[in-house]
């Protein structure tokens, strides 16, 4: 299975196994659910999400300012 990452300056295919989830892509990046919010084909989603063979992951830094 096979997936599209976007992210900053990466926009690449991934391959990854069955029960592979939107948390676990953001760990392997170093990622927090708490400064990075998740799309999946164009979709805001959960972090306990099943990536899908040919799904588009959008992961997008929030800016916090003051």
């Amino acid at each position: 299975m096979s997936f599209r990452l976007k992210y900053k300056n990466i926009d690449e295919r991934r391959e990854t196994n069955e029960k592979y989830t939107i948390k676990d892509l953001m760990g392997e990046l170093g990622l927090s659910s708490q400064t990075t919010v998740a799309k999946k084909n164009g979709e805001l989603t959960i972090e306990d999400e099943i990536i899908e063979d040919g799904d588009e992951i959008n992961l997008i830094q929030i800016i916090y300012g003051g």
